[in-house]
C-alpha cells in the first residue's frame, strides 16, 4: 500500500518552489489579460475595476507570491526550524490561486467571499512566518511578519471601497502596499546584497553599515508616508532626494566592478537602482516637472519586477543545489525585464506622443522574459535537488 502523503512531492518540498512557479506563471496571465482587456479583445465582469485589478494583481498577486516564497524559505534557514508542512503549504498555496481566479467570476461568487478569500491568504502566510520566529526567540526577525500584516491592512482598505464601504480607501491601500513591499525589499537588500556579492565574487569583503542601512529604510519608508499622506511640494521633494542619496551610499559601499561579468548579480544592482531612479522621479512629480506615474513604474515595473527576477532565479538554483551561475537564457530574460523598464519609465517621458506603443512593448518585453523564466526554472522548482538534499 502507499502511504505517501498527497502533497509530497518536491514542489512542495519548500516555500520557493511552489510560489516562486506561481509567481512566474502569473507575471505571465497578468501582462496577457491586461493587454487583452486593455485592446478590447476579452471582456471580464471582474470584482475589481479594470485600473484596481491590475495594480492589485501586480502588488498582491505576483509580488506576494515572490514574497511568501521568500519569507518561508529564509525563516526556514533562520530558525532552522519547518515552516510549513507540505499539506500546510499546498493550503496556503491554493488559497492564493483562488484569490486570483474569483475576482474573475464575479457573476457567480458573492462579492464579499471574494473579498475574504483574497484577505486571508496574508494573515495566515503571516502567521506562518510568525509562529517559528516566536518559537525560536528570533524576534528581531518579526518586522516581516508585522510589514505582512500591514500589507494585510491595505488590502483590507482596497475591499472596502470595492465592497463600497469607502470612497477613497483603495488608493491608499495600493499606496501603502506598494510601500510596504518596497520597504521590505530594502530591509532584505541589506541582508542579501552583501552575501551574494561576497559568494559571486573571490575576495571581496562588502562593507556593511547597519547605521547607515536603518536609516535609509526609515528615511524610504517615511517618503511613502508622505505619499500617502497628500503631502507635496519642497517637502516631499527633499523627502525623495534624502532616500535618493542614502540608497545610493548604501548599494555603493556593497558595489564592486565585477558584477557586470555575473549576471545574478549585476540584475539585482540594477534593480536596487530602479528603486533609487524611482525615489529621485518621485522627488521630480513633487513639483510636477513629470508625471507621477513615472515614478510608480519605476518601483514597480523596475524595482519590483526586476529585482524579484533575479532574487527568483538565484534563490532558485543556490537552494535546489545548482550551480550559482545563469543561464545564457536568464541573461537575456534579465536584460529583457530592464528593457521593459526602459520602455515603461524612461521612453514615454522622452517621447510621451509615442506612449502606447512603448507600453505595448514593454509588455511583450516583461512576457519574453517571464516566459525564459518559466522555461528555466519550473523543471527545476519541480524536480528533487541532484544531490538528494532538502530543498
Amino acid at each position: 500500500m502507499n502511504n505517501k502523503p498527497v502533497f509530497d512531492y518536491p514542489l512542495f518540498a519548500m516555500g520557493f518552489r511552489v510560489f516562486f512557479a506561481l509567481a512566474g506563471l502569473s507575471a505571465l496571465a497578468l501582462i496577457a489579460v491586461w493587454n487583452s482587456l486593455s485592446n478590447g479583445s476579452l471582456h471580464i465582469d471582474n470584482y475589481f475595476p479594470a485600473t484596481f485589478w491590475h495594480a492589485h494583481e501586480m502588488l498582491l498577486g505576483y509580488a506576494t507570491a515572490v514574497i511568501a516564497g521568500f519569507l518561508l524559505t529564509a525563516v526556514r534557514n533562520w530558525t532552522d526550524t519547518e515552516t510549513t508542512r507540505p499539506d500546510q503549504l499546498a493550503a496556503l498555496c491554493f488559497l492564493w490561486i483562488y484569490g486570483r481566479v474569483l475576482p474573475l467570476y464575479s457573476e457567480l461568487v458573492p462579492d464579499v467571499l471574494i473579498a475574504a478569500v483574497d484577505f486571508a491568504f496574508l494573515p495566515a502566510l503571516a502567521f506562518f512566518v510568525g509562529k517559528p520566529l516566536l518559537r525560536t526567540g528570533n524576534y528581531k526577525n518579526l518586522i516581516f511578519t508585522c510589514l505582512l500584516l500591514l500589507m494585510a491592512a491595505g488590502n483590507a482598505l482596497i475591499h472596502a471601497q470595492v465592497l463600497g464601504f469607502s470612497e477613497t480607501g483603495a488608493m491608499v491601500g495600493l499606496n501603502l502596499v506598494l510601500a510596504l513591499i518596497v520597504t521590505m525589499i530594502l530591509l532584505i537588500a541589506g541582508r542579501v546584497f552583501p552575501f551574494f556579492t561576497e559568494r559571486g565574487l573571490s575576495g571581496v569583503i562588502c562593507i556593511r553599515n547597519p547605521g547607515l542601512d536603518a536609516v535609509a529604510v526609515a528615511v524610504s519608508a517615511g517618503v511613502f508616508i508622505l505619499l500617502i499622506s497628500g503631502v507635496s511640494g519642497l517637502v516631499l521633494m527633499l523627502a525623495a532626494l534624502a532616500a535618493l542619496a542614502l540608497n545610493a551610499m548604501r548599494v555603493s559601499a556593497w558595489y564592486d566592478s565585477r558584477i557586470w561579468f555575473v549576471p545574478l548579480l549585476w540584475v539585482l544592482y540594477i534593480g536596487y537602482g530602479w528603486v533609487i531612479l524611482g525615489f529621485g522621479l518621485l522627488a521630480l512629480s513633487a513639483y510636477g516637472i513629470v508625471p507621477s506615474s513615472l515614478s510608480l513604474h519605476a518601483f514597480t515595473v523596475g524595482g519590483i519586477g526586476v529585482l524579484t527576477l533575479g532574487m527568483m532565479a538565484r534563490v532558485s538554483l543556490g537552494h535546489t543545489g545548482r550551480a550559482l551561475k545563469a543561464s545564457n537564457l536568464m541573461a537575456i530574460a534579465f536584460v529583457l525585464i530592464n528593457l521593459a523598464a526602459l520602455l515603461r519609465v524612461l521612453f514615454p517621458a522622452l517621447l510621451p506622443g509615442w506612449y502606447g506603443g512603448f507600453v505595448l512593448v514593454s509588455s511583450y518585453c516583461w512576457l519574453a522574459a517571464f516566459s525564459l523564466f518559466a522555461y528555466q526554472f519550473l523543471p527545476i522548482l519541480s524536480a528533487s535537488r541532484p544531490d538528494g538534499r532538502v530543498g
